[in-house]
């Protein structure tokens, strides 16, 4: 069915007069009425019948109407979705780990607004641990992701946007507690709280253990930074964390790690494979361009 020939039709309903119909749409009046008729044939039943010197629409017309109407309405929002899109308008849906929720992301996404005050944007907010992240994103569920450095075997784009600290935590009451730095060695004979493999910091700390060809007493796992945190204070172990804010409000005492390294590189994610909408590809590159701004900031 032709959408010109729709159109037409809803305009002719409306204003019940061909020639004035055919003004408004500035087609011929012929044309219209060619259009009409071929509407009618494709129906099989007449559309509209003459009233005198006046068109007025059939029962069928009439049931029609509704239909064209609806259909039209339908694919006008469509089109005019897709327009705002293209314009770099719509959702932009982003996944993170929770200590970016507390204020690099948020920070992020209202600065972007605020440079885009112009265009109609939202944002959805999602937060994970960082393979779960990327099992979203590979799913379509988010367009961008901010975490751990995916496996290469993913085939993502990986971005480093940021560098968290990471420190050693112990009880306030813990042997270790009157140190200010300490050398992962030392750490050895005491029982430690892990983030568990799903994490992506769990590789990092891994391979810091490696890096001193040693194996730590891991008395217990979890995903979470802050029930880490928690744990540690509650005297359940010690453990090795990103640095951020919440420990300076725990009973616990915060070591600097002068061996191995420990940094930890946070990394922006996207998979080249989909399509990005612009408003998405826009602030990405808002994102890049301020990323050396964001890039030696702790957490």
């Amino acid at each position: 069915m032709n959408l010109f020939y729709l159109r037409y039709f809803v305009k002719l309903a409306h204003v019940r007069h061909y020639t004035k119909a055919a003004k408004q749409l500035c087609i011929a009046q012929p044309s219209l009425s060619h259009a009409i008729a071929q509407l009618e044939n494709e129906l099989g039943v007449p559309l509209f019948e003459k009233i005198g010197q006046n068109t007025a629409l059939t029962r069928f017309g009439e049931e029609f109407l509704i239909c064209a109407e609806h259909t039209l309405s339908i694919l006008d929002a469509g089109v005019e979705s897709l327009q705002r899109n293209a314009r770099g308008e719509g959702l932009i849906r982003l996944g993170f780990l929770r200590t970016l929720g507390v204020e690099f992301i948020p920070r992020l996404a209202a600065d972007f607004l605020k440079e885009n005050h112009n265009l109609d944007i939202q944002f959805t907010f999602h937060t994970g641990v960082t393979q779960t992240l990327l099992e979203d994103l590979m799913d379509r569920k988010v367009d961008l992701v901010f975490c751990s450095q995916p496996t290469a075997n993913l085939d993502l784009t990986a971005i480093p946007v940021q560098k968290q600290d990471l420190v050693l935590i112990v009880p306030k009451e813990h042997p270790l507690a009157d140190r200010h730095t300490i050398n992962l060695t030392e750490t050895l004979s005491y029982p430690q709280i892990f983030f568990e493999k799903r994490s992506g910091i769990r590789a990092v700390v891994d391979q810091m253990f490696a890096a001193i060809e040693a194996e730590p007493d891991i008395a217990y796992e979890t995903e979470e930074d802050q029930v880490i945190a928690g744990l540690v204070a509650q005297g359940f172990g010690i453990a090795i964390v990103p640095y951020m804010d919440l420990l300076l409000k725990l009973d616990l005492k915060i070591l600097q790690i002068s061996s191995p390294a420990c940094e930890r590189s946070l990394f922006m994610v996207n998979n080249e494979q989909v399509y990005l909408p612009p408003a998405v590809r826009h602030f990405r590159q808002f994102v890049l361009d301020g990323g050396m701004l964001h890039w030696n900031a702790s957490i």
